[in-house]
């Protein structure tokens, strides 16, 4: 590691990039939390019709569909928890179901979201392996915290509306960065000049995360090093985080991988790999 730790408490000193204005045309700006589909009415009902598909997956139903056979079949296989499965599925539609620039009232709400988005799906993995740790679950809790805070900040600049209010970002930490406005009788993030201040933050308590999820490498079984690996993507995207002063904007965080070259991130994935760390 040759990252400097920070600390979630931090205050915000540091300076701040420019941001464009909310004002500037931008597709990639202008889509909603359900951008994988046009209406985010549609990406509501798929996620409906998935949790659906688990009950009938895990009550020996079939489902004429590819990916419903794929998973029918692994849990037939190998003990994959119906719960982690169901708790990811709802977690988005509770997420879809959220007002337009509603926002997180507390870190811990948006760190619970990460959780159980991300998080779930290395605790089934770890299922499916029929890897039994407590430290290994611990570490895999961390990580996915870490991986879908991060992920969530990378993608800020989707998710901003054509007025310049910004959903996940919690209100404890736009409010100690000075983005907490009140429209309407709700309190609202709105971009400006600040927003890589309050990015610096919540990137803060996803290396936090990793921290803790490496603290515990020494103890977790060899066997289940694969299934945390995604803390190295994590710490990819938290170092082109860095580089860019926090500015989600800034277009070098897009691209190629987590912004780094595909290659060298397929070297760096195999060496560690390799080496039997994440």
């Amino acid at each position: 590691m040759t990252t400097t730790t920070t600390s979630a408490s931090s205050t915000c000193p540091r300076p701040c990039a420019r941001l464009p204005s909310p004002s500037v045309p931008s597709t990639s700006r202008q889509r909603r939390p359900m951008d994988v589909v046009s209406d985010p009415k549609t990406g509501l009902m798929r996620l409906l019709w998935w949790k659906d598909v688990i009950d009938k997956v895990f009550a020996n139903k079939l489902v004429e569909h590819p990916v419903a056979l794929a998973l029918s079949s692994v849990v037939s296989d190998h003990k994959v928890s119906k719960h982690w499965l169901k708790r990811s599925v709802e977690a988005r539609i509770n997420d879809a179901n959220r007002d337009e620039g509603a926002i997180p009232e507390t870190s811990a709400e948006l760190e619970r979201y990460a959780e159980d988005t991300q998080s779930t799906i290395l605790y089934m993995t770890l299922q499916a392996g029929g890897i039994q740790s407590t430290v290994a679950d611990h570490a895999a809790s961390h990580i996915g915290k870490a991986s879908g805070l991060l992920l969530l900040l990378k993608a800020l600049p989707h998710h901003v509306n054509k007025q310049g209010v910004i959903p996940y970002l919690p209100a404890d930490v736009a409010e100690e960065c000075g983005l907490l406005t009140w429209e309407g009788g709700r309190s609202e993030v709105r971009m400006d000049d600040r927003l890589p201040d309050a990015v610096f933050k919540v990137a803060s308590i996803a290396e936090a995360h990793l921290h803790k999820a490496w603290e515990l490498a020494s103890s977790v079984p060899r066997e289940a090093i694969p299934v945390l690996l995604p803390a190295l993507p994590a710490q990819v995207l938290l170092d082109s985080l860095r580089r860019c002063e926090f500015n989600v904007f800034d277009s070098r965080v897009s691209r190629g991988v987590h912004g780094v070259s595909p290659l060298w991130y397929q070297l760096k994935l195999n060496w560690y790999a390799w080496r039997n760390k994440y």
